[in-house]
């Protein structure tokens, strides 16, 4: 019996290891063809194809400064109709579009909130994917408040030089050295939203936000055919934000959840890492909370609110009931805690507002 048993695993082990051998053998075929049929699936995708007339919102980074594994910095995608717009440029949001499928070269204009690192550290390869990916002849148009012409030439400056190794290397049909880089559009603001850009049905107003010291800092909303989308940027609890907010379909508010923050900090405090753990300490008050967030779409009428920004990581869904805390019992639309690659459709003529995943 004992020899029917080692025969058995002899045999087993035997085959196993043609198995193995075989695989090796032609990995490298089946790699390419693995390759192939992804680059099929994904090269060339259109995520803007067939969308209904109406506002479109898709998160490309939903994160903070902070590490997390499952989030990019700050970055949002509006399109409107044929129109597509972006708030904020953090580091990873151009990677995660490519993911997505949406047409980068087709990005009309960038609209920045403020000057913090993480929301403008990924504008370099925004404005190289938008130039070469329809050989746009004329520079990203890069809005903000004061001070956005002084971000824009550091990084004009900053990529002079690979710029000018593109357009060698590929030649000018593909890489029009006048399509290189960003140009600046800087608006004055004040107390008062200042209307941006009123053009084919698309306006899109800017508002002043508290993210003091930080100053300036703004908000935006998109209005297009009778839909609206409230972006607030990093803000404490601002009554002009409510203001702006008035009415809107959807209110997309940054949120930090203090209680979570103060396990992170105390974690820092203990590894020894006092630096860090002081940061985590003040960044407590120039944030809003997810529950003063909350009462921010209550005061504006909001139909629903998705909450991006998020502070801390949460790579684990599981965690999310902690972040909320009591948001829900200040708003009672659905409130939604932003993940990259979500999408939000909020279709003209209708007051639904859907959400997917795009992956």
């Amino acid at each position: 019996m004992m020899r029917m048993v080692r025969k058995l695993a002899l045999g087993v082990a035997g085959l196993a290891l043609a198995a193995g051998v075989g695989v090796k053998l032609f990995q490298p075929r089946l790699g390419e063809l693995a390759l192939a049929r992804i680059a099929g699936e994904r090269v060339g995708r259109d995520v803007t194809a067939g969308l209904p007339d109406g506002l479109h919102v898709i998160i490309c980074g939903s994160g903070s400064p902070l590490p997390d594994p499952t989030r990019t910095g700050p970055c949002t995608i509006v399109i409107a109709g044929t129109h597509i717009y972006q708030v904020d440029a953090g580091e990873g949001g151009t990677r995660k579009l490519n993911q997505i499928g949406l047409p980068i070269g087709r990005i009309e204009g960038l609209f920045l909130t403020h000057f913090h690192s993480d929301h403008i550290d990924g504008l370099g390869p925004l404005m190289l994917l938008r130039w070469s990916g329809r050989s746009n002849t004329g520079p990203l148009p890069i809005h903000g408040p004061p001070g956005v012409e002084t971000v824009v030439a550091g990084f004009n400056a900053a990529y002079a030089q690979d710029n000018g190794y593109r357009t060698a290397h590929h030649g000018p049909a593909i890489m029009p050295p006048s399509g290189a880089g960003g140009r600046a559009m800087p608006f004055a603001i004040g107390a008062a939203p200042v209307v941006v850009s009123d053009a084919d049905g698309v306006r899109i107003t800017a508002f002043p936000v508290n993210h003091a010291p930080v100053q300036p800092a703004v908000g935006y909303r998109f209005d297009y055919k009778g839909r609206s989308v409230v972006i607030s940027g990093d803000t404490a609890p601002s009554p002009s934000l409510v203001r702006a907010a008035k009415g809107t379909d959807l209110l997309v508010h940054e949120a930090l959840q203090p209680r979570l923050v103060r396990i992170l900090t105390a974690t820092l405090a203990k590894a020894g890492q006092a630096n860090t753990a002081q940061i985590t300490r003040d960044i407590l008050d120039y944030h809003s909370t997810p529950e003063q967030a909350a009462d921010a779409a209550k005061a504006a009428g909001a139909r629903a609110l998705v909450l991006n920004h998020i502070v801390p990581p949460l790579p684990l869904g599981f965690a999310y009931p902690a972040f909320l805390g009591d948001a829900a019992t200040h708003f009672s639309g659905p409130i939604t805690i932003g993940e990259d690659g979500m999408m939000l459709d909020l279709p003209a003529g209708s007051t639904a507002i859907t959400t997917r995943k795009l992956l």
